[in-house]
């Protein structure tokens, strides 16, 4: 039994050493690969470099009014970001009346800006020419000449149509009744493209309707292979096909990758010399199972790093003081395990009694700590924004990975470390 132990113990080292070289150095068999985790994490802001800007809005409104003219802010300049080119920007609202902007990997910060606080320009525009209007090409690939602009629309909604497809309901003002009213009938007099008039928002086409009918009362329906959510997407890019209110630039933070990769290296090496230093006094006071919390403690980094990368997590500076933290919540967890287990062999219990027992006393200790963090992390993710979420989420994945490796790893490791020797000297006892 001893033997069978003993071979247990060393292939489930032998699996936690594996896991911890594929993560550093990646894996490739055949057409299977697994990258290194220092490529597959997804860096933030603060460690790639780039450009954090608020806005205020100057508006009047509230409540329901002020929420919906912020999320149209939202979309208009979401999309006006990812004309950028950019990676993973994150635009979160603050607060009722200010938006964050977020965008890694900037190497210019004003052409960001500039390009984000533009007016943008929301056309109907006839299609004159040969070419037809297609959805998502530039404007230049067609001839068109513009019926009237998004000032002249005063709302655009879903709805359905009599088959309960979902569709975009238009509304124009009194002077984009007369234009649209004209636009039509030009249209359906147009045999070259046989009434199409192409929606073109900052100089893309984002819809490309037909019509059959003249158009008299300021209403219009954009039929497609809409779903709910493309309609909403669509109806609010005509909503807002100009900023819906004036925005003040209240904050802007530049940040170099250089010295966000600095700043990452540095936070590394301090938690590389952090964890030597605590490995090697868990091993000198604690022995066996100061080796064996040691080994639990590779699994645990090796379970955050992936499970970062599974949920598409970004790594930010605080997150890594977040696993950093969590890592010292897995260390007390084993210390008081380990204590618990010398308290229980001066008693004159077994070896392997004492494992048992002093893991029941401690799990107590260990859960009230660790559930009360872990609410607090949920608080944090809840009401935070940006680096604060980056925190929270790296402490709760820490804390349950510490949970598992402290409470099940380093139990199950103990126990078959019994068929090396059952000295109690050996387990850190004085008695």
């Amino acid at each position: 039994m001893k033997g069978k132990n003993t071979l247990l113990f060393f292939l489930i080292v032998a699996l936690i050493a594996g896991t911890a070289f594929v993560a550093v150095n990646g894996l490739t068999i055949g057409s299977f690969s697994i990258e290194p985790v220092g490529d597959a994490m997804k860096l933030g802001l603060d460690i790639k470099g780039g450009v954090v800007v608020v806005y205020e809005a100057q508006t009047e409104e509230k409540g329901a009014d002020l929420a919906r003219t912020m999320e149209q802010t939202k979309q208009i300049i979401s999309r006006r970001v990812n004309e950028l080119g950019l990676t993973e920007p994150i635009i979160t609202l603050q607060g009722d009346d200010r938006i964050r902007i977020e965008l890694p990997g900037v190497d210019n910060a004003q052409d960001a800006i500039d390009v984000i606080g533009k007016t943008a320009l929301l056309e109907f525009g006839l299609v004159t020419g040969p070419v037809p209007a297609i959805e998502g090409l530039p404007a230049t690939t067609i001839d068109y000449e513009t019926i009237l602009t998004g000032t002249n629309i005063s709302d655009a909604f879903v709805s359905q149509d009599e088959f309960n497809a979902p569709v975009v309901s238009l509304k124009f003002d009194s002077v984009g009744t007369g234009l649209f009213f004209e636009g039509t009938k030009k249209a359906i007099d147009n045999p070259e493209r046989s009434g199409q008039i192409a929606i073109i928002l900052d100089g893309e086409i984002i819809s490309a309707p037909y019509t059959r009918i003249v158009i008299s009362d300021g209403q219009a329906i954009i039929q497609g292979s809409f779903s709910f959510e493309s309609a909403n997407n669509l109806s609010m890019l005509i909503r807002g096909g100009a900023l819906p209110v004036q925005l003040d630039e209240i904050q802007t933070s530049v940040i170099g990758p250089t010295l966000g990769l600095d700043s990452l290296r540095s936070a590394i090496n301090a938690a590389i010399v952090g964890l030597l230093l605590v490995v090697g006094y868990m091993i000198i006071f604690y022995r066996i199972p100061g080796i064996i919390a040691s080994i639990a403690l590779t699994l645990y980094a090796c379970i955050i790093v992936y499970a970062m990368i599974g949920f598409n997590a970004t790594l930010t500076l605080p997150g890594v003081a977040g696993i950093v933290l969590s890592l010292g919540m897995a260390v007390d967890a084993n210390v008081i395990i380990f204590e618990r287990l010398k308290e229980e062999m001066l008693t004159g219990k077994s070896l392997r009694a004492s494992i048992d027992s002093g893991f029941h006393r401690g799990m107590r200790t260990i859960i009230d700590s660790n559930v009360t963090t872990f609410i607090a992390a949920l608080i944090l993710f809840a009401f935070g924004e940006g680096p604060i979420k980056g925190f929270a989420v790296t402490l709760m994945i820490g804390i349950v990975s510490s949970m598992f490796t402290a409470v099940i790893i380093t139990k199950t490791l103990l126990k078959l470390s019994l068929g090396f020797s059952d000295r109690k000297k050996l387990y850190g006892s004085r008695g």
